[in-house]
């Protein structure tokens, strides 16, 4: 939940839904939004696969997802799972084998595609094995790939032939007594995706996992989920996000990150507030930007950081953040630690020099943050 009692307007109230397990990470009900990847390593490579995850791991992936489009992949399967410091979902479609494989391989979750999954008898196998190996289930309709009785009912894609798929499913595990399952319905049309997610919110209490499927580059890709997720996230909605990018996973994971951080449901490393710069910046703010980017990576602790170019809005938003720098002057700007006015600083200090400020400022957040959780839980017991 993201309450602020002093700024109501910035309140985001999240719908109510049960909360499962995915492995070791809670989705749904009062737990924080997940993120979640995909890798795009051929999965019967180990090495490659799990090099993969623990890259999105580091980045700040909660689950990631593999493919298992055949038997060589689900035997892998159980190596990697081994490896991964985080849950692993298998990603299951034709085949239901493939998912009965996937849970003895010790997979966290299944995702099946109710378009392609075969007829409830196979459903039933795979819930079997789910519950036999502890797997938790994710119905993952897809407006590319939805059943052909759907299509002929409502003669194209569209969120309500969806909703219905994923209904129809959700019936078919509930009536099996499974219950440890949550539900996407993704589509490449923002507009689809976000009609069909509001109804499918309205529908059931499962955990909902969004995305905006087949989204695109890096750029195109970003662009459409921040409009589709974020608008969806703002409304309440949604347990898990997956950003789907034609690109390394870690930028999936990036972005993700950064729509939750946006809209204050998720805090992780350092929010840069920075400039687009114009004629007025005392210092290259897009160069200084780009280099503390890469060089505050390592940094996991929520806090912020301003970098702004010059005193029309540099002294205001540094008093909002944790470290600041606004440029000024004869090549030079002033610093603000925890919103006040510190002391002046060349720019040829500047990127060392911040980075120094980040780090200390941080080991007090975290110093702050472990004394505070210690004191909770003194008074717990």
């Amino acid at each position: 939940m993201s309450l602020n009692h002093i700024r109501p307007w910035k309140n985001i109230y999240r719908r109510t839904s049960r909360q499962i397990m995915v492995g070791n990470v809670p989705v749904g009900g009062d737990a924080p939004i997940a993120v979640q990847t995909m890798t795009n390593t051929d999965t019967s490579d180990v090495a490659a696969t799990v090099a993969q995850v623990q890259a999105a791991a580091e980045a700040g992936a909660d689950i990631v997802r593999v493919s298992t489009p055949d038997e060589s992949s689900t035997k892998a399967l159980r190596d990697i799972v081994r490896e991964s410091s985080v849950p692993i979902v298998a990603d299951i479609h034709f085949h239901y084998k493939r998912a009965i494989e996937a849970a003895e391989a010790g997979a966290a979750c299944l995702r099946i595609n109710p378009g392609n999954i075969g007829d409830e008898r196979r459903v039933r196998e795979v819930i079997a094995a789910a519950k036999d190996h502890g797997c938790s289930i994710r119905i993952g309709v897809n407006a590319g790939s939805l059943e052909k009785h759907l299509l002929e009912k409502y003669g194209e894609p569209c969120p309500d032939a969806m909703v219905e798929s994923g209904l129809e499913h959700i019936r078919i595990l509930q009536d099996n007594d499974f219950h440890e399952f949550k539900i996407s319905c993704k589509a490449s049309d923002v507009f689809m995706s976000a009609a069909a997610y509001q109804k499918l919110a309205e529908a059931t209490d499962a955990p909902i996992h969004l995305g905006i499927t087949e989204a695109g580059g890096l750029v195109s890709g970003t662009i459409k989920s921040a409009i589709g997720l974020g608008n969806l996230l703002w409304m309440g909605i949604g347990d898990t996000i997956r950003v789907s990018l034609s690109a390394d996973p870690v930028e999936e994971v990036k972005v993700g990150f950064e729509i939750l951080k946006s809209l204050g449901l998720r805090h992780r490393g350092v929010n840069i507030i920075s400039c687009p710069s114009c004629a007025r910046q005392g210092f290259d703010v897009i160069k200084t930007v780009e280099t503390l980017e890469k060089r505050l990576e390592h940094i996991k602790t929520p806090m912020s950081l301003s970098i702004i170019g010059c005193v029309v809005n540099g002294p205001g938003e540094a008093l909002m953040t944790d470290v600041g720098f606004t440029g000024g002057g004869a090549g030079s700007g002033m610093v603000y630690l925890a919103g006040k006015q510190s002391h002046k600083l060349s720019n040829e200090q500047m990127v060392e020099h911040i980075v120094e400020q980040v780090e200390k400022r941080a080991a007090v957040i975290d110093a702050e943050m472990a004394a505070e959780a210690e004191t909770e839980a003194a008074a717990a017991e």
